[in-house]
């Protein structure tokens, strides 16, 4: 295989000489990380969401590896970036497919609930008093919701036959609105207008309170900073944190 054609915080994505996307995983993650994610795409593809097909788990230069179909076609994001006129039409096609995805139910995932505790143990950059009073909330969270965990347009690929949605390895089952906020944290680490747009949408199309929605941004955010992301603003993630253990939800 060539070098490859995408790079990110957990993989290089190349392309082998049969036409499939093989997603190779960086050093130091756990053996069966690729095994866990077969499983949860298969599971993701069996509920009729349109994602990559899994074809087969495999070693790349002694990392483990997983082989999947080759999405052809532009992100959103990226079609956006070239044109900003279309982006009112591609976010409430996002937001469809998003409310369509939240529509499945999906017991067979991880609980959203216990996947937002573990990676709360693991901040280190916010006090036990502070984490205390979000695990208290984390409690609160309910369903058992397909929630994609990274949704953005970023991961929805333009192809000939329609919008395939990509890369399912934060997904998870349980509060849409947890979901919802994660996305919106996300757009608005980027670009604030758009975040702002992003949550109005959905909003006016779900019939979902704004205020029942951003509750869950110090959660979202607390458990964010966990993942230590390269080029993540850990200190906008603290403050919205901070104004949510003082009764301030950021809006």
């Amino acid at each position: 295989m060539k070098g490859p054609i995408a790079t990110g915080n957990t993989a290089e994505i190349y392309l082998n000489d049969a036409g499939h996307a093989v997603k190779v995983y960086k050093e130091g993650f756990p053996a069966d990380e690729a095994l866990k994610e077969a499983e949860k795409q298969r599971y993701i593809h069996f509920l009729g969401i349109p994602v990559p097909e899994v074809l087969e788990l495999t070693t790349f230069n002694g990392r483990q590896a997983l082989v999947m179909e080759y999405i052809e076609g532009d992100t959103l994001g990226d079609l956006v970036m070239k044109d900003r006129t279309l982006l009112q039409d591609y976010l409430a096609s996002s937001v469809e497919i998003q409310m369509m995805i939240h529509e499945k139910e999906a017991p067979g995932l991880e609980p959203m609930r216990d996947k937002l505790i573990r990676q709360l143990h693991d901040v280190q950059s916010i006090s036990s008093k502070v984490k205390e009073g979000l695990l208290k909330q984390v409690n609160q969270v309910s369903g058992d919701n397909l929630c994609h965990g990274d949704f953005h347009l970023f991961n929805l690929v333009r192809t000939e036959d329609g919008i395939r949605v990509i890369d399912w390895v934060d997904a998870s089952s349980g509060d849409i609105r947890a979901d919802v906020v994660r996305s919106y944290l996300l757009y608005s680490g980027f670009d604030q207008e758009l975040a702002g747009q992003y949550l109005s949408l959905y909003c006016e199309k779900s019939g979902l309170e704004r205020e029942e929605v951003l509750q869950w941004g110090p959660v979202i955010a607390g458990a964010r900073l966990s993942e230590n992301v390269p080029g993540e603003d850990a200190e906008r993630l603290l403050e919205i944190v901070r104004q949510g253990v003082n009764g301030r939800i950021a809006k």
